[in-house]
């Protein structure tokens, strides 16, 4: 009675940091694993189609739920899911990868095994290297003695790092006998160096109260350091205009009279990148400053202007404060700083008037992206996740006014193409109560449109929106060619092929009138609603047109060896 399997250990200290869903695909290795898995009632598992789906779930799955789980077997599963487990840790995602491991056995007697490279001396470290360069920890287990603290160990680690981690367990251990876990918190305790923060406000308070229009900016680190409740308070207080990064939207209120719209350089929301960028003193609590999210490195933020408070410490004036808690230092800040609305009103002084509804058309006119969005705006609510692939549909979606409560995902830093159907399955399996709409091009929609099956295998509620224009219209709008040109699929039909006994609701439009008739099908309807929207090859947001250049243009600059 006071003995679980390694296997069930794992379980109970998977359901004890919050996670009741994991992704999983079988393999030889993996199954004794998975039958111990299978023990525990409170744990559902979540059949994929392969791994890399499955591990683009678990990338949605932690963005919903604050930690996921992925079982693979060895080898060709866990390399497979390599690329999604490098996005969750380019986007600080907490995902805790179980992989089955060869028999301990054959690996002492050298043998050579199948998903091995058939070098029997190397065993299985060339999966193990691989997961050491893209997780906080990894580990192989093969001693059922040391399998509970190896587990701990690693599940800790991903908490506190918000990274993945690989915990690889031998086939013939998963049913092996261990001291039932203990009690036992594995949530990170973060405290702050009392007197590198005392400093670090001091310094701060003095530098945003003595400029003239100082300024607030999301960034999507908040969610690494659970500080995006802190930044809210923050901002409340010091009354300053406040703007989000575009891979931090939703991250701040976009219904509060303090919003200033999406800073993103030159294609930022009209007025925005104005205010921020001619500020004398701007806060960016949690940004990452890529090519990406400053458009080429296009972006006008100036060193001795910034303020950058990060997860790992703050940043004023070319002095860095270690050892502070994100959080605790926002939430401190707020009581320091003087109410300045100086750059909110500058914003509203030069504000434009938005355009809330396209061009009236014909109820049968060829319908446009400008006007699809027009109608996704429309169907938004407080419940509802937006998960935005790479592509047109960030441009697009950054234009969405989102109502209190309304969620947008993306994948700015790491941008596979492909992340979002798996990614929708992920987040929609975390929170069944919230309606998930996924914003997809067709040649991402290619990559990974297997995992439609899953979606419908287990019943996930949503829309998405198939935006179909024949090419990969990111890459024409950086760089042009034949090889962005896709072979057309009629797409409404596969899923229908897709779909088992599952019920779904799937159509083809190209008007306006087609468009609006299946939205109110979709309202009442229960399961997945699948809507392709044929769109001209071009017909793109105008702001991806001057990103696709200066990104195309910083990637063809020449270093300074060669000019």
């Amino acid at each position: 009675m006071n003995q679980v399997t390694v296997g069930s250990y794992l379980a109970q200290r998977l359901e004890e940091v919050g996670v009741r869903d994991y992704f999983a695909i079988p393999g030889d290795f993996n199954l004794s694993l998975l039958d111990e898995l299978l023990k525990n009632p409170r744990l559902k598992m979540i059949n994929c189609c392969n791994e890399l789906n499955a591990g683009y779930a678990a990338d949605g799955y932690a963005r919903e739920n604050g930690v996921a789980a992925l079982v693979l077997t060895f080898g060709v599963g866990g390399l497979s899911a390599v690329n999604a487990v490098a996005g969750a840790y380019a986007e600080d995602l907490p995902v805790i990868v179980v992989s089955g491991g060869p028999n301990v056995n054959s690996l002492m007697e050298n043998r050579v095994l199948h998903h091995t490279l058939a070098l029997p001396e190397e065993g299985d470290k060339f999966v193990l290297s691989v997961y050491k360069e893209i997780t906080a920890h990894a580990v192989v287990i093969r001693e059922a003695s040391t399998a509970a603290l190896r587990i701990d160990e690693a599940i800790r680690s991903a908490l506190f790092a918000k990274k993945p981690v690989y915990i690889e367990i031998a086939c013939n251990l998963a049913a092996a006998l261990i001291s039932r876990p203990n009690s036992l918190s594995l949530a990170p305790t973060r405290k702050s160096d009392p007197g590198s923060l005392k400093k670090a406000l001091e310094h701060v308070a003095a530098f945003l109260n003595g400029s003239r229009q100082p300024v607030l900016v999301a960034g999507s680190r908040l969610r690494t350091g659970d500080a995006i409740g802190a930044f809210e308070t923050l901002a409340s207080a010091c009354a300053y205009g406040v703007a989000c990064m575009p891979n931090a939207k939703s991250f701040f209120p976009e219904t509060s009279p303090q919003f200033l719209g999406i800073y993103w350089g030159s294609a930022s929301s009209p007025g925005c990148r104005e205010v921020v960028e001619s500020s004398d003193a701007y806060l960016f609590a949690g940004p990452v400053f890529s090519d990406y999210t400053t458009v080429g490195f296009s972006a006008l933020i100036q060193p001795k202007r910034l303020v950058q408070a990060s997860p790992e410490g703050i940043l004023v004036e070319g002095q860095v404060y270690h050892g502070i808690v994100l959080s605790e230092f926002l939430t401190a800040l707020a009581s320091k700083l003087k109410a300045n609305p100086t750059s909110l009103e500058s914003y509203l002084r030069i504000k434009e008037r938005e355009q809330v509804t396209p061009p009236a058309v014909s109820g049968k006119q060829v319908i446009s992206t400008r006007s699809l969005f027009h109608h996704i705006q429309k169907i938004l609510n407080g419940t509802t996740t937006i998960v935005a692939e790479t592509g047109d549909s960030w441009f697009n979606g950054m234009g969405l006014h989102l109502p209190d409560g309304c969620k947008f995902e993306i994948q700015m830093q790491y941008g596979s193409i492909g992340w979002s159907v798996g990614a929708f399955l992920g987040v929609a399996a975390a929170n069944p109560a919230r309606r998930v709409i996924g914003l997809i091009g067709d040649g991402s929609f290619q990559m990974t449109a297997q995992e439609v099956s899953t979606i419908l295998r287990y019943n996930c509620s949503g829309i998405i929106f198939l935006m179909n224009n024949g090419a990969y219209t990111i890459e024409v709008m950086i760089h042009d060619g034949p090889y962005n040109t896709l072979q057309n699929w009629n797409y409404a039909a596969m899923v229908e092929a897709l779909k088992g006994q599952s019920p779904i609701l799937s159509q083809t439009v190209r008007t306006e009138e087609e468009l609006e008739a299946v939205l109110e099908k979709a309202t009442s309807f229960q399961g997945l609603t699948f809507i392709e929207v044929i769109l001209d090859r071009i017909d793109c947001n105008k702001a991806l047109l001057g990103w696709g250049t200066a990104v195309a243009d910083y990637n063809g600059s020449k270093s300074d060896a060669t000019d």
